[in-house]
Formats: structure tokens, C-alpha cells, sequence
């Protein structure tokens, strides 16, 4: 790319993309109107790619507001400098609920459709629809027929994402049947493949809505908060990864929630008046390490009642009833950042995803077999 002289009164074209790499999506679409290059710039992939290193420095909260469950949800995105955008899902031209968010991409499950999902980039606008998986209802009693997990999985450097469907078939008015059936669907080649492990677990509506993509792996905390679940996308096969010893021994004292933390996995446990945040190092070793301890003196007040939801290694968003706190890494401060003013339907916990703006693209089909098809086969489950 060249660059001008300063001396001709124009910045340089390096320049100027590092400073358009840094404006928020809906200005950054304004500026596509000043010229040709400006116009092509979020299109190409060494932009993208920039963009989406420049904005994991500035993390967000998106909320799901659900007014009532036969109409549309609001959304709002909030970033830790108290900035409240709107976000918009209506070009889906669907009601939806959002169950997954990976890396500016969100899965969304159709309300009125059963068994429909799409991926989208509500900061783009672009979606796509994926095929319907040839597979009876994983269950009769889960609301709208989905499945116990959902997880998104998005890599920004291929570009290539999975979508996880993972729950356990159940006969009408009996107990779930020990086996774990799972789909999961390639970008790439536009295909479910199922397989089927043998055991059961438990999650409560935070851990199925709480899903990490690390290292390969998609990662849910079960009911008893005692292991997390991982699933290993390339060989497929399920994980047991136990909590650490001092998370376990907290019992019903203690809470603890699965978040992401620089790419890695990492588990927040409220004690008390104490927040620990550990981190997963190594899958194989299982081996957990304490990054950080905070006294939650100074929100005393709302600490039985505060959700971590979103993390980096500078800042923690937690979420409350109506309220959005914010905790400083680095400069111990406490902050209120935004305030539901009308009391929702809903905590604003119940339906809050990590997120960040992002610019990559979702909705590229290839040519593949058949729509819909899907491979199998039954897998040991590794513990």
C-alpha cells in the first residue's frame, strides 16, 4: 500500500487505516463514502483481520432485552466507557433468541421454526441460514424443541466456524436416555455430522448459555460445577476436565461461571465477598492456575446478586438484575455502566453474551454435497 508525504497535506495511507481500524462499525460504514478506497476497505481481509485485533482491546456486553415471549427482543451492545449502541437482528427477518456468541458472530435459534439456526454479524447485517440437520427432536420437553447445548465456534484466522447441537433423547413423561447425541456443522463443507457418546450430564440455563471456544475445544461448566465438558471439534470426542480442588471443596457456597480470558479457558468463582478467576493452561495435564482475586467490598450491596459475563486480562463485566458493573484489572475501580430503567421481564443476566465488533463475513456457501446431509458414527466418551 503506498503513502504520501506529509508535505502534501494528506496523512498516509498506513495512517489512515490504522485510524479507520479503530471507529466504531456504523461510522466506519459512513466513511465508505468518501472515496474508493475507503469504500473497499472493510472488504478486504487484511482490514478485517486488523479491525478485529484493534476491537478485542475494547470488549463489550451484548443484551438480550426480552419484553414477552411472543414478541421480538431489543439489543443493546455495552462497552466498558459506559457507550450503549442499539443492535438490530430484525434483517434476519425472524424471531429469534441468541444462544451462542464466538468472536463477533452470534447463533441464533429460530422461536416460531423449530430446529432452524442462523450465524450472523449483527454489526454487518450478513447471515446465514444453515441447513436443517435429518434428526428427529433431541427432546420432547426442552422449550421449542432445542437442543440442551449450543455452542459457536469461529476462528478468525481461517475464517471457518462450527456450530455444536448436543442434548439427550427423551421419550415422553420419561427421564432422558443415557446418551449424549451431538451434531456439528462445518462452514467449510456445508454439512452436520453426528455422533453419540454414552453418559449424561446436567446444566443449569447459565452453563448451557455460557459455551467457550479455546484451542480446538468447546467448553461448558455442568450443573454440579465440578468438571467442565469439552468438546474436541477435530477428533470429536468428549472431555472431562475437574475443576480445581479449591473450587470443588467450595460446594454450594460458591458460584462459578465458564468465560474466556485471552483465548484461553478460564472460570470465575464468587465466594463470599472474594471473585477468583482461574485459568486453564493445559488440556492434557488439566492443570489450573490463579490469575486474580478481588475483594468485593466496594459492591457488597450486589454481590449475591452479580453474574460475570464477559472478561479480558483488563477489565470484568458483571451483570445484575438492571444493572451492568464493570471491574478494572489494572486500576481497581468499580464502575456502573449502564441501568435498565423499566424493570425487564428478565435479569439482565438471563440472556447477556460476551461480544465484540468484528467485520467477518459469515455468509459464503460452497459447493458440497446435499444440504442437510449428515454423516455419524458412536465415539467412546474419554474421561
Amino acid at each position: 500500500m503506498s503513502s504520501l508525504d506529509f508535505s502534501n497535506g494528506f496523512l498516509p495511507n498506513d495512517l489512515i487505516v490504522q485510524i479507520l481500524s479503530r471507529l466504531p462499525v456504523k461510522t466506519l460504514f459512513r466513511c465508505k463514502l468518501v472515496c474508493k478506497f475507503w469504500s473497499r476497505l472493510p472488504s478486504e481481509k487484511y482490514f478485517i483481520d486488523l479491525y478485529f485485533q484493534t476491537s478485542s482491546k475494547n470488549p463489550a456486553l451484548l443484551l438480550e432485552i426480552i419484553h414477552t415471549l411472543r414478541t421480538r427482543s431489543s439489543y443493546v451492545c455495552v462497552d466498558r466507557s459506559c457507550g450503549v449502541l442499539g443492535v438490530s437482528l430484525d434483517f434476519l427477518n425472524d424471531r429469534v433468541r441468541i444462544r451462542a456468541s464466538c468472536n463477533g458472530l452470534l447463533c441464533c435459534a429460530s422461536i416460531p421454526n423449530r430446529g432452524v439456526y442462523y450465524v450472523c454479524n449483527p454489526m454487518t447485517r450478513e447471515f446465514r441460514l444453515l441447513p436443517r440437520a435429518r434428526d428427529r427432536p433431541f427432546t420432547r420437553c426442552q422449550p421449542e424443541y432445542e437442543a440442551t447445548l449450543i455452542g459457536l465456534a469461529f476462528d478468525p484466522k481461517s475464517w471457518k466456524f462450527h456450530v455444536a447441537l448436543a442434548g439427550f433423547y427423551r421419550p415422553f413423561s420419561h427421564r432422558p436416555h443415557d446418551q449424549l447425541v451431538c451434531l456439528v456443522f462445518d462452514s467449510d463443507t456445508n454439512v452436520w455430522r453426528r455422533f453419540v457418546t454414552c453418559q449424561y450430564e446436567e446444566f443449569t440455563h447459565m452453563n448451557r448459555n455460557q459455551s467457550v471456544f479455546a484451542n480446538g475445544f468447546l467448553h461448558w461448566l455442568t450443573y454440579s460445577c465440578s468438571h467442565v465438558l469439552a468438546l474436541d471439534l477435530i477428533d470429536e470426542v468428549w472431555l472431562k476436565i475437574p475443576l480445581p480442588e479449591e473450587i470443588v471443596t467450595g460446594g454450594f457456597a460458591s458460584r462459578v461461571y465458564l468465560l474466556e480470558l485471552e483465548g484461553e479457558v478460564s472460570v470465575i468463582q464468587m465466594l463470599g465477598c472474594w471473585m477468583n478467576t482461574w485459568v486453564l493452561k493445559d488440556h492434557v495435564r488439566e492443570k489450573w492456575i490463579l490469575v486474580d482475586r478481588v475483594h468485593l467490598r466496594c459492591i457488597r450491596g450486589f454481590a449475591a446478586n452479580v453474574f460475570p459475563m464477559c472478561q479480558t486480562s483488563d477489565v470484568v463485566f458483571l451483570a445484575a438484575q438492571r444493572k451492568v458493573l464493570t471491574y478494572g484489572r489494572k486500576d481497581k475501580m468499580w464502575k456502573e455502566v449502564y441501568v435498565k430503567q423499566d424493570p425487564p421481564t428478565y435479569p439482565l443476566w438471563f440472556s447477556a453474551h460476551a461480544y465484540r465488533s468484528a467485520l467477518f463475513p459469515c455468509h459464503q456457501v460452497l459447493q458440497v454435497p446435499k444440504l442437510g446431509c449428515i454423516t455419524g458414527s458412536v465415539l467412546n466418551f474419554k474421561i
